[in-house]
């Protein structure tokens, strides 16, 4: 049984930087797509980084192109989200999510993502 738990949400200020973690138990990471998706009120659940085996290929949403970052570390089986240049409609609830579809990073759609974290929310405001 996959269990993932998300860390390092809180409240920052426009323009600042945040990373969040996710610990993975129960499988690998190297064999797995794992994403980040978030969930503004109001709004549908959004993928906004992807990635297959923790180190091959990254999706991002255009949203997030060039501020954020994915990584994943296989000796600790965490799979990091490293976001920088926070602008208030970043402000969610973010998620981790993982998949034996490989092929899920690509797309990075939450429908193709199995197992969940509960959840860390972000929420940058002035």
């Amino acid at each position: 049984q996959a269990q993932l738990v998300e860390s390092g949400g809180g409240l920052v200020q426009p323009g600042a930087s945040m990373r969040l973690s996710c610990a993975v138990s129960g499988f690998p990471l190297d064999y797995y797509s794992i994403g980040w998706f978030r969930q503004a009120p109001g709004k549908e659940r959004e993928g906004v980084a992807c990635i297959r085996n923790s180190d091959g290929p990254a999706y991002y949403a255009d949203s997030v192109k060039g501020r954020f970052a994915i990584s994943g570390d296989n000796a600790k089986n965490t799979v990091y989200l490293q976001m920088s240049s926070l602008k208030l409609e970043d402000t969610a609830v973010y998620y981790c999510a993982v998949s034996s579809f490989l092929q899920a990073a690509a797309g990075c759609a939450s429908y193709d993502f199995g197992s969940w974290g509960p959840g860390t929310q972000v929420t940058v405001s002035s």
